[in-house]
């Protein structure tokens, strides 16, 4: 295909090629639908009598099994995703030996500050197409001044149509060639990032590692190991009712939540062969864990996380066949989450938002050991996947870090 740029590293003179990208996974389909038919599900009743947090139920899965065979449409689903109203450019290129997908969305502002958006598992880019659009028009901040995003979407190595990583492959790994893909091939010598879940690991490598580039952060969760109640009594920290909601979700999780972690963890090829093909077997894995972790109310306004975008998510794996490669980066970061707090050695101011159904909770008094916060934010709505759980909260957390952006 054509290059669409090429930029010169000065330091060693190695060309990088970005090229136009197109969602093109229609043909297997045919093989999807076809397992989705042949496949059978249990009629007895004793898989059906618990709750969420025991797995999938099963006449949710039935459910969900029926839509992505009769009524949900791969077809439809990838235009937009291709080309909606407002189109997402994807594109891709090679990295230190690593294909990295991405989506880039320039505002018609020529002051529009860069950001770069990352997702976590077993989400992906399509996390955040709801936000992308709003955040790349111009709005009036509470100066009077018009502002925006050039926003960039990137697919984390190993998840959907970025390739595979080496098995030690980190999380500092990938930030340093985002960091590079940012700076060297898009010519944002400076911008802000965005992260959840896995993307908060690599977000928060950026904005400790990188701080004369990344010069903003905005979490919605922090890679530190989120304080015991015991812990939060021990600073005098009071928790509000939805505060402990949230508190609650987490103190579960912990007890019985865990278990896909320690899988994929310490025996990922079980997961990862027994579920390759197997759709009904990874929406049970995946959707069980995404509607777990999200909003119980996923589905109504303000979210967008109904069954049909569940169904894409899930799709977007199945059809990338990417399953088994987005694993990966639970081997290769066993202690990704920290139990030292400790300051980034960057001024570079930090933002973050907790929502209420999220799977973990740090008040704002340990979210100010990990960085320069200078914004906290509670919300009612919305749990692990705001960008797509809580769309008009993340357009407007994001837009705040214009109030702190300097050039």
């Amino acid at each position: 295909m054509t290059s669409l740029a090429a930029h010169s590293n000065p330091t060693n003179d190695t060309k990088y090629e970005i090229t136009p990208f197109k969602i093109d996974l229609s043909g297997k389909v045919p093989h999807l639908k076809d397992l989705l038919s042949r496949t059978r599900l249990p009629e007895n009743e004793l898989h059906q009598d618990h709750e969420l947090d025991k797995g999938i139920q099963l006449d949710v899965l039935k459910g969900l099994k029926d839509e992505w065979l009769q009524s949900y449409g791969w077809d439809a689903e990838q235009a937009k995703l291709n080309e909606p109203v407002h189109p997402f450019k994807h594109f891709t290129a090679v990295i230190e030996g690593q294909k990295v997908h991405f989506v880039h969305e320039k505002s018609e502002n020529p002051g529009a500050i860069p950001i770069i958006l990352l997702h976590g598992w077993p989400s992906s880019f399509h996390e955040f197409t709801p936000v992308i659009k709003s955040l790349t028009e111009s709005w009036a901040n509470a100066a009077g001044k018009k502002v925006s995003y050039n926003v960039v979407v990137p697919s984390l190595p190993g998840f959907v149509f970025s390739s595979a990583p080496p098995v030690t492959w980190t999380t500092d790994d990938t930030a340093r060639i985002f960091n590079t893909l940012m700076t060297e091939l898009l010519g944002y010598p400076k911008y802000a990032v965005h992260g959840t879940d896995w993307g908060c690991v690599v977000g928060y490598s950026l904005y400790k590692n990188f701080s004369k580039t990344v010069r903003a952060a905005q979490f919605v969760f922090i890679p530190f190991i989120p304080p015991s109640r015991e812990q939060m009594a021990a600073e005098n920290i009071t928790l509000t009712a939805e505060q402990n909601v949230t508190v609650a979700r987490y103190t579960a999780a912990g007890t019985t939540g865990l278990g896909f972690r320690d899988m994929q963890t310490n025996k990922p090829n079980d997961v990862a062969l027994s579920l390759y093909d197997n759709p009904v077997g990874q929406l049970a894995w995946i959707g069980g864990n995404i509607l777990r972790w999200s909003d119980p109310r996923a589905g109504t306004g303000p979210s967008q996380l109904n069954s049909n975008a569940l169904l894409t998510m899930i799709s977007l794996y199945y059809l990338a066949e990417s399953f088994p490669s987005s694993l990966l980066i639970y081997g290769a970061n066993p202690a990704a989450f920290s139990s030292v707090y400790a300051k980034a050695p960057t001024d570079a101011p930090m933002l973050f938002s907790q929502h209420k159904y999220n799977v973990a909770f740090w008040p704002e008094e340990f979210v100010a050991k990990v960085g320069n916060l200078v914004s906290y934010k509670l919300h009612e709505f919305g749990g692990h996947f705001p960008g797509i759980d809580n769309p008009p909260a993340t357009i407007s957390d994001i837009r705040e870090v214009a109030s702190y952006w300097e050039v």
